[in-house]
């Protein structure tokens, strides 16, 4: 008997690298709104009052940048000076150029003819992952992770806990047997909060309007560790407390650890990024193999080279759960799917604002926003698929 524990992260919009996230993709959405063709690469930073934004975006259209940046950041909820960050006297730097022409005019132009012909813009391999432990087909840690990190974000906008500041971390460890989820051994919250408040009050009521609201009762056991700030005081934080920057919350945004991950990062990058746009893809795969009951646990890989449309390799892994070989489900993943940028783009629709949303609690599972990646329709062509290939014996 396998029996194991497995932790996976989160943190809340108003978390120093979160901030940056939004920032950059909010800088996007405005361009996708506005020049869908347009290609961005846009990294923030912030520390204690000022955000900088930097990178390389080339577009058609006229962007306010810092009004952008002085939204989001009155959004996620720094508007006093209390906290020494917030949207109105914090100072905004933006030092943006143009992409570089030696990899912009071998790969992209404005207009649909080349967009057809669209190549990798970067090497790169990106991963995709997907399990039945939940119905989201994602990991239980970094779910319930995600999950707290909202709920924390909701109590305090809504002023259910009126205290809290816009900073916090969440945390989830799930016990596993055999690979089976058994339940949850440690649930963590660290939440910013008003000078004054008294820990023991915070504690109880994070963990009644926090934790029990999320956790379902069947996997809370009497066992189970509840722990509210451990570390006691936590007054000082968002950037005031450490710097944050673009692309820095891999595993939150992705799988929490539970799969690889090819070490790109997502926000800020129009969709011709591979990083980006190709492990939406290989999410979608996974996922779409997991839902056809294909395996129980699958993760995809995809690699590419810079002015190449094709990608370089495909890999399938399905940790023994598969219900044929995994070169059986290549195969059919191959005959069904198309790999090339373009076909990504235009599969997933992705030459749209909306991509701030997607910045805070992970950019999959995401049901909630009806992103295509996240849809199971070819579930049942998978399956057919992998069945004529198996009668073939490939």
């Amino acid at each position: 008997m396998n029996e194991y524990l497995f932790t996976s992260e989160s943190v809340t919009s108003g978390h120093p690298d979160k901030i940056c996230d939004r920032v950059s993709d909010a800088i996007l959405d405005e361009i996708l709104k506005n020049d869908k063709y347009g290609r961005v690469a846009c990294e923030s930073v912030c520390t204690t009052g000022l955000i900088m934004l930097f990178g390389e975006i080339t577009t058609s259209c006229y962007v306010d940048m810092p009004k952008i940046a002085r939204r989001v950041i009155r959004d996620i909820g720094y508007i006093d000076s209390k906290y020494m960050f917030d949207f109105n006297s914090c100072a905004v730097l933006c030092n943006i150029d143009e992409q570089s022409k030696d990899i912009a005019g071998g790969i992209f132009k404005d207009d649909e003819e080349y967009f057809d012909a669209l190549k990798a813009g970067d090497q790169g391999i990106v991963f995709g992952f997907a399990c039945d432990e939940t119905k989201e087909l994602m990991p239980m840690p970094i779910t319930f992770a995600h999950k707290l990190a909202r709920r924390l974000d909701f109590v305090r906008k809504e002023g259910i806990i009126d205290y809290l500041g816009p900073d916090g971390k969440t945390q989830v460890t799930v016990k596993y047997q055999d690979g089976v989820v058994r339940g949850v051994d440690t649930v963590l919250v660290s939440t910013q909060h008003l000078d004054g408040v008294d820990l023991e009050v915070l504690r109880k009521d994070v963990i009644e309007n926090v934790i029990l609201p999320v956790i379902p009762k069947e996997l809370i056991d009497k066992d189970i560790k509840f722990l509210v700030n451990p570390c006691g005081r936590f007054v000082l934080g968002g950037p005031a407390g450490d710097s944050g920057l673009t692309g820095r919350k891999l595993m939150v945004d992705t799988f929490g650890g539970m799969a690889r991950h090819g070490g790109g990062a997502f926000s800020g990058k129009d969709p011709t990024k591979v990083d980006r746009s190709g492990a939406y893809f290989a999410r979608y795969i996974a996922k779409n193999i997991v839902a056809a009951n294909l395996a129980k646990r699958c993760e995809v890989q995809i690699s590419y080279a810079i002015g190449v449309a094709e990608p370089v390799s495909i890999f399938i892994e399905t940790f023994g759960t598969g219900v044929v070989d995994n070169l059986i489900l290549k195969k059919a993943v191959e005959e069904l799917f198309d790999f090339r940028p373009a076909a990504i783009i235009k599969k997933l629709d992705l030459l749209k604002p909306i991509y701030e949303k997607l910045s805070n609690y992970g950019h999959f599972g995401r049901e909630d926003l009806e992103v295509s990646w996240e849809k199971t329709d070819m579930a049942v062509k998978l399956k057919e698929a992998v069945e004529n290939f198996a009668m073939k014996k490939v």
